[in-house]
């Protein structure tokens, strides 16, 4: 290969850096009959969130307990994510990441329990590989359950909201 038709390692690198500092998914450059593509894939955000993910077992609840009275101020009071992973409006996790229920530390969370929301709204972010990926809500309803904390580790799969 002549000096002519290689490939600049810096180039790329440097091509290859702009597309993570920027919403750029492909950037593609030609000299003279050499040309050199760069690409990231983007995981597209899924519209309704129904997957169906085996769950673990539900745990037998004694008889003796009275379910919660009205919905509780924050997520740790909530029923047990494995309670309301069947639930119809369970929005759940596309992703393996980091949850977060606010756009920065010091701004207000994007929802709180009794929040009204309209399909497409933002409810949280979810940090995967330093990209963070907007999860919406599916359809329009009010915030019953949140079911993560700001800033926990979630899985695949995993309830994070519940509209009803």
């Amino acid at each position: 290969m002549s000096k002519e038709h290689s490939i600049d390692p810096d180039l790329v690198r440097e091509i290859a850096k702009l597309i993570s500092e920027t919403d750029l998914t492909e950037i593609e450059v030609e000299r003279g009959d050499l040309r050199i593509r760069v690409a990231r894939q983007v995981m597209p955000q899924p519209v309704a969130q129904n997957y169906a993910v085996p769950m673990a077992p539900a745990m037998a609840v004694p008889q003796t307990l009275a379910p919660p009275q009205a919905p509780a101020a924050g997520p740790a009071a909530t029923p047990a994510a494995a309670d309301l992973g069947a639930h119809p409006g369970a929005v759940r996790s596309p992703m393996v990441g980091t949850a977060y229920r606010r756009p920065s530390p010091g701004a207000n969370a994007f929802i709180e329990i009794g929040t009204q929301v309209k399909a497409g709204d933002k409810l949280l972010l979810v940090e995967a590989m330093k990209t963070f990926n907007e999860i919406v809500a599916p359809k329009a309803g009010t915030v019953t359950h949140i079911l993560v904390e700001d800033g926990q580790p979630v899985e695949y799969g995993e309830p994070l909201v519940v509209i009803e």
